[in-house]
């Protein structure tokens, strides 16, 4: 299982695409996600492609270079479309990416834009059928009179190809943009949310979906809070969780109603009165929630901070790491950029003992829970030789600045990482900024 990141030296493995920085807004990395093996990687872009990575087997005689990811498929997810009725054009970016867990030989992904979800099949294959009585190699048919004898087709080798095939498409149930899917432990039905509505399909039926819960208020003057995240708990299928844009966490029990407006448990922390400011209810808006695999906890991320809760524990998290309070002051440029909007996401290592989530000017930061630690590291193609070793950066906030100290006044607010991913066994992890996909991994003694 991977390991704890406190005293853990992280090392550059690998960075994915374009070199210079003037990059088309299509190939902005909008979603990252390891399957539940971490053998294969998922990204979804603003063009609405999918690319998967495919980890290489492990060289024996180097152990250091154990973890290369190489392009395994690439397909066109979503196209643009235009909502004729209300004259709005659909993106076609990739808001999330889920994988099924594998039941045979092939994989299977779930991946959504802002109205449309689709389910992907991806296999392999390695032999075509040769010999066929009633139509020629190139697939003209013969005339069924000339065929004098019957043979045996036969499957023959031939180069490895990889097949990104839709299998079902779930659409028409959303009226808002669909902003979270999570794929229940039944491995049977999953969840799609948008700002107003969570609805609960079956992987195997398209045509319809139960509504969960609806927040819409009759009259949409009266709207205070929108959905911001949902997730499905790993071990109970019965439960699932959904934050909001007033810092609020509701979890629900499918067991108790049809309809889960009345949650079973509301997660908030009461508001220190010294912090009020102008942007307190900004700040408070939780842009991601996930849970611990082991199922007792959940992490919340809000604008300045990550939160751990204790499912038991309702009243205030058990942990609060604070990412970047030195933007504490900045709050007012900020929000004239539009940054303060920006949703970050967090992830789990595989065992719960670490947290990771991204920052501004290319930062990351990892939290160590049981040694109460933190590191902050770039990711940055000026320290992009193999196996090079991170050097951890610090920002001055104010007063003196030290010789290895950035200040704030010169992080780059357009270089941000918003999407990080965590191996589930190893230590291994993936860092999106804007379009370049950065893999790193532990050093290796």
């Amino acid at each position: 299982m991977a390991g704890s990141g406190g005293d853990m030296q992280w090392c550059f493995s690998q960075v994915k695409g374009a070199i210079d920085d003037d990059v088309a807004e299509a190939d902005i990395i909008s979603t990252v996600e390891f399957n539940h093996t971490g053998e294969l990687l998922a990204t979804g872009d603003k063009g609405g492609r999918v690319v998967i990575f495919q980890q290489e087997i492990e060289n024996k005689n180097q152990p250091q270079f154990r973890s290369e990811y190489n392009v395994y498929s690439t397909f066109q997810s979503h196209e643009p479309e235009f909502d004729y009725l209300k004259s709005l054009e659909i993106e076609e970016k990739i808001n999330k990416i889920r994988w099924l867990p594998q039941k045979n030989a092939a994989q299977f992904l779930l991946s959504t834009n802002d109205k449309t979800i689709k389910l992907w099949k991806i296999s392999e294959r390695d032999k075509r059928p040769e010999g066929y009585n009633l139509k020629e190699e190139d697939g003209r048919y013969k005339d069924p009179n000339a065929i004098s004898g019957l043979r045996v087709p036969v499957l023959i080798p031939m180069d490895l190809m990889v097949e990104a095939s839709p299998r079902r498409v779930f659409a028409n149930a959303h009226t808002y943009h669909i902003n979270s899917i999570s794929v229940n432990s039944d491995d049977e039905t999953y969840l799609s949310a948008d700002d107003l509505r969570i609805n609960l399909w079956n992987l195997e039926i398209t045509d319809r979906s139960f509504n969960i819960v609806d927040i819409k208020p009759a009259n949409m003057e009266e709207l205070t809070e929108v959905i911001t995240a949902a997730e499905f708990h790993p071990l109970q299928c019965n439960t699932f969780v959904y934050s909001s844009s007033k810092g609020t966490i509701r979890l629900c029990d499918m067991r108790a109603s049809a309809l889960c407006d009345r949650h079973s448990k509301l997660f908030e922390e009461p508001e220190d009165p010294s912090n009020r400011s102008f942007f307190s209810e900004i700040i408070s808006s939780i842009s991601d929630v996930k849970f611990s695999h082991n199922g007792r906890y959940m992490m919340t991320r809000d604008y300045l901070s990550v939160k751990i809760w204790d499912l038991n524990m309702e009243n205030r998290p058990v942990e609060t790491y604070q990412v970047h309070e030195y933007l504490r002051s900045k709050l007012c440029s900020l929000y004239e950029n539009d940054c303060i909007f920006d949703k970050f996401e967090c992830c789990w290592n595989g065992n719960d003992s670490v947290v990771m989530t991204g920052s501004y000017n290319n930062f990351f930061r990892m939290f160590d829970r049981g040694q109460r630690r933190d590191m902050t590291l770039e990711a940055s193609r000026e320290n992009s030789k193999p196996m090079q070793v991170l050097k951890t950066r610090k920002v001055c906030a104010g007063g003196k600045r030290k010789k290895d100290e950035i200040s704030v006044d010169s992080l780059d607010f357009n270089k941000k990482i918003l999407h990080t991913a965590w191996h589930p066994q190893d230590n291994i992890i993936a860092v999106a900024t804007t379009h370049n996909l950065y893999i790193f991994q532990d050093k290796v003694n």
